[in-house]
């Protein structure tokens, strides 16, 4: 896990990704999540990353499927590494998988990455067949404390 010194990271402390020209991957399972250190450990707060343009592909007619995904964490120890999460994010344009496995699967897998505190994702997507599907996961009760913003993305009406 990168380390700051004075402030900055050195992207030569295990980080692949930043500061370096880096292609798509091929897949999410090629894709690498990684995380720096977090500067207030013990600190109670927010993170929040929106992803208003995600794409995937249906598993089954190959057509592309579009999200709006807002994904809030409360860290422990480490930080998602915004540049890694856009790699991974990016890597599902060609892979195939429904709505829901894509959502679920974005949050375990940022959780096994940082080990959040506590972590909640909201897919919200696009109709496909006429029918909006909306994904939410987490994994437990939010921390006492904790201010804990809506997710801010109205109903599919007023998406458009």
């Amino acid at each position: 896990m990168a380390a700051p010194v004075d402030g900055r990271f050195d992207v030569s402390d295990g980080l692949t990704q930043l500061g370096r020209q880096t292609p798509l991957p091929d897949s999410p399972e090629a894709a690498v999540l990684e995380v720096v250190a977090n500067p207030h450990p013990g600190t109670t707060y927010l993170v929040r990353f929106a992803a208003p343009e995600f794409t995937s592909l249906c598993p089954i007619t190959g057509q592309p499927d579009f999200a709006h995904l807002v994904i809030d964490y409360v860290p422990a120890a480490s930080l998602v590494e915004s540049k890694s999460l856009k790699l991974f994010l990016g890597s599902f344009r060609n892979h195939g998988a429904f709505h829901e496995d894509c959502t679920v699967g974005i949050g375990k897998r940022l959780v096994e990455a940082c080990k959040p505190v506590w972590l909640r994702i909201g897919g919200y997507w696009y109709p496909r067949g006429g029918i909006p599907i909306d994904v939410f996961w987490q994994t437990g009760t939010p921390p006492e404390g904790l201010w804990l913003p809506d997710q801010g993305v109205p109903g599919y009406r007023g998406r458009g």
